[in-house]
């Protein structure tokens, strides 16, 4: 499905005040009557990002689809200490990974650190800000409070003298936090993002562009509409927590000359239970080694759910289907499962693989006999074809298929029971032998050589199918079970959320088998192994030691609200 069916029908669904909001202003008579939509996506690359940005690019980069514009994507990048170029990289692979495209429209905020200086100067010049020379501590004990406006000794300073000390600071001959530019607006406003911010700070740190040119850096609140306006930004669209922030990127906007003044639109951001979205948590998880990097599988991040199978497809689907809104809620993570199975389901490659395997031996089937079977990729796709498989008188089975002492209803390998090889032969159980700690180490059965494909000719009810994999051609293969990597649903809230750290969260199956076709896997295939859900080869995977993650099992458990 195209991105734009995607969006029509997620629409139609949930509904997007968003896009609502962008239709009535460039309507007749609206705020940018016949303009162009122009949205940018602009993470600070500081980080992976994770499943909640990508909520935002399918709503900056579809708001652009949706009404013929066009979106930016723009590296936030005023904060040299934490970027690296590492972060930028990732940025540009996962949205295009997603699905999106900026074309030529790739741009860095430092690419106006010129342009925001030259503005810093003319506020200063037309008195709506000033060099002030409070710590940061005094900043703090000053700021007031609801019914006490801030104070600013440093507030009626000359504007020559803000000048000098602003081409000063510029200049490198003050320390770090020795100074800061400040916007004169309202010291009394209810709003304390309004009560005069610091729009610039000293910081003598090596910029991963810029180099050493610059030891003043602006601060996001006073870059970002400038950014926007440069750019041409007709709607900045961004989450809630920047609502309060609202006043200052008008105030911004409204005192810098521009034909077309760009509008912030805010949206709620997306939370999901059992896990965990800050920069900072996921950084904690994999710089002490909880997880497997950036991309480890139980992971919020892109990367990781991309390691995991997630297909871009799915993601879409789920940031769309989950609408757009004011209000914050949070989403359960096995509504993104949901949608993942709804889309592999349509796609996955179908292949059989025993995880916990058991010798089965066929013993009227004729010895050094092989035979090739064939098989369909994808029940739900005729398109996908078939494949062949192998067939002889050994194969493996899961070791629960089988049990010494059935309850009823148990339809699957039992003594004297019948039951069907996935697209093979019907056998019949006729017995088994335990090794010297009592486990079950072989089981034998007879096979009906008028019942290939899995029906015998007389036409007998074989309630039980079971999946196999043929020993003489069986692949030995890793296989990675992730769980939630949280035990609480809520592990912000937890005092300590390394507390609530699941070790359950990876199970590592050894010695699976795997039918021969999966030793040809790639990256980015995702198959349905009979039975056990939907896998995907690890990156780590090599041709002499096949590594499978397990991205969702078949059983959804997601029920929507009625």
């Amino acid at each position: 499905m195209e991105n734009g069916e995607e969006l029509e029908k997620a629409e139609a669904e949930t509904g997007n005040f968003v896009f609502e909001e962008i239709k009535k202003e460039i309507s007749e008579g609206g705020r940018v009557e016949g303009c162009e939509v122009h949205t940018r996506f602009p993470p600070e690359p500081n980080g992976y990002l994770h499943i909640g940005h990508a909520k935002a690019i399918c709503v900056d980069f579809g708001a652009a689809k949706k009404f013929g514009g066009k979106c930016n994507l723009r590296m936030d990048d005023t904060n040299p200490s934490k970027e690296d170029v590492e972060y930028v990289d990732s940025i540009k692979e996962d949205v295009k990974w997603l699905g999106f495209d900026w074309g030529d429209r790739f741009y860095y905020a430092s690419d106006y650190f010129d342009v925001m200086f030259e503005n810093a100067c003319k506020l200063i010049e037309k008195g709506l800000a000033y060099v002030c020379e409070q710590t940061p501590e005094e900043v703090k004990k000053n700021r007031g409070d609801a019914k006490t406006p801030a104070v600013s000794p440093y507030r009626d300073r000359p504007i020559s003298e803000s000048m000098d000390l602003f081409k000063r600071m510029k200049n490198g001959e003050f320390p770090d936090g020795k100074m800061t530019l400040r916007a004169k607006i309202d010291l009394s406003s209810g709003n304390f993002n309004m009560r005069d911010p610091v729009i610039y700070r000293i910081n003598h740190a090596h910029h991963h562009r810029t180099g050493d040119k610059w030891c003043i850096y602006p601060m996001y609140d006073y870059a970002h509409p400038i950014e926007d306006i440069v750019e041409g930004i007709t709607h900045s669209l961004c989450t809630l927590e920047f609502e309060d922030h609202r006043p200052l990127y008008d105030w911004v906007v409204n005192n810098f000359e521009c034909s077309v003044k760009p509008r912030q639109i805010e949206f709620a951001r997306l939370n999901i239970n059992n896990t965990v979205m800050s920069k900072r948590k996921l950084r904690k998880l994999v710089e002490e080694g909880y997880v497997d990097g950036w991309d480890d599988p139980r992971l919020p991040t892109i990367g990781g759910l991309r390691r995991r199978g997630y297909t871009p497809a799915s993601i879409r689907n789920f940031c769309d289907r989950i609408g757009v809104s004011k209000v914050i809620s949070t989403v359960e993570y096995s509504f993104l499962e949901h949608c993942l199975r709804d889309d592999l389901n349509l796609t996955a490659t179908r292949a059989m693989a025993v995880l916990d395997p058991v010798k089965l031996v066929i013993t009227n089937y004729p010895e050094g006999k092989t035979e090739e079977l064939e098989i369909e990729n994808n029940p739900n796709d005729e398109s996908a074809g078939t494949r062949k498989i192998t067939f002889s008188r050994e194969v493996y089975i899961e070791r629960d298929d089988f049990m010494e002492e059935p309850p009823k209803k148990y339809f699957r390998l039992f003594v004297g029971n019948e039951v069907r090889l996935k697209s093979a032969y019907v056998v019949k159980c006729t017995g088994f032998k335990k090794d010297e700690n009592g486990n079950i180490s072989e089981i034998y059965a007879e096979y009906d050589p008028d019942s290939k494909g899995g029906n015998p000719k007389d036409g007998r009810k074989i309630k039980g199918t079971i999946h196999w994999v043929d020993v003489n051609t069986a692949a030995d293969a890793t296989i990675n079970l992730y769980e939630n990597l949280f035990t609480s649903a809520n592990p912000d809230s937890e005092e300590d959320f390394m507390s609530v750290l699941n070790p359950e969260s990876l199970k590592v199956l050894k010695n699976c088998k795997l039918e021969s076709a999966l030793r040809n896997a790639k990256l980015g295939d995702s198959y349905q192994f009979m039975r056990k859900g939907y896998f995907c080869l690890d990156k780590n995977s090599k041709e002499n030691n096949l590594i499978f993650n397990r991205s969702v099992g078949l059983k959804d458990s997601f029920k929507p609200k009625k």
